[in-house]
């Protein structure tokens, strides 16, 4: 075993004697990144406007695959929606800081913000978006073209990011899990992030959508780009979407 994995389960394993802020009765921070009052928010249509889809889920396990290549059809609106609804949709929110979403996430603490790189999506200027869970809306960022000229170098396959639709990005909010699980907080968001993305291809499948996983980033031009700091907010994990050709 590589002495870097090494030091990771030492500095991850439960230890008894270190209270988290959580047993410390520190207040949680908020469930959900700030918003800019002046923000003018693009409100999301229902998910549930997607007409049902009888599924095989055997068949769905079997046929899940990564899909690199896109046809230059634009997603809906609608499908973007039901996306989003399937990879961060909040069902109901706790007292204690934490929510109850469509994925699995230790102590419900859900420690993602949802970035979206759009190109096509039918109704939306290409840009990059957060989406606000909480009232399942998108946030604008930056615009198409300055999008793309800070994001796209950052990853290793670029072509397939620059002819997706759309390219979901997972970025964490380190405090929200550090509250409850304190050091254990990082294996538990990696945990997770793959939770989310399973959601996203399953999801995505029943839609003739394509999905591809993205790891291969550099992580401190893309924190820089999308304004995190890379060590209370980061970039975890991402996937690029399209129709398929």
């Amino acid at each position: 075993m590589e002495e870097e994995i090494k030091r990771f389960l030492k500095a991850t394993d439960m230890k008894e004697g270190h209270p988290t802020e959580a047993e410390r009765q520190i207040p949680p921070p908020p469930p959900e990144s700030p918003v800019p009052q002046d923000a003018r928010v693009l409100r999301l249509p229902e998910p549930g406007l997607l007409p049902d889809k009888e599924v095989n889920f055997l068949e769905m396990i079997e046929m899940r695959a990564s899909v690199r290549e896109y046809s230059d059809k634009e997603l809906t609106l609608q499908e973007l929606s039901f996306l989003l609804w399937c990879t961060q949709g909040v069902k109901m929110a706790l007292e204690n800081g934490g929510t109850m979403r469509t994925v699995p996430s230790a102590g419900a603490r859900h420690a993602f913000e949802t970035y979206l790189l759009v190109h096509r999506v039918e109704g939306i200027p290409a840009g990059l978006y957060r989406f606000l869970a909480l009232g399942h809306a998108l946030l604008p960022i930056a615009n198409g073209e300055e999008a793309d000229e800070a994001l796209l170098p950052c990853f290793r396959a670029q072509n397939m990011v620059k002819n997706s639709a759309v390219t979901f990005l997972w970025c964490a909010d380190y405090r929200r899990m550090n509250h409850r699980f304190g050091p254990r907080s990082a294996r538990y968001i990696y945990l997770d992030a793959g939770h989310v993305c399973q959601n996203l291809y399953l999801a995505a499948y029943t839609h003739r959508i394509g999905v591809c996983a993205v790891g291969a980033f550099d992580d401190g031009p893309l924190n820089a780009a999308l304004g995190l700091d890379g060590e209370n907010d980061f970039a975890v994990y991402g996937a690029t979407v399209g129709k398929v050709i």
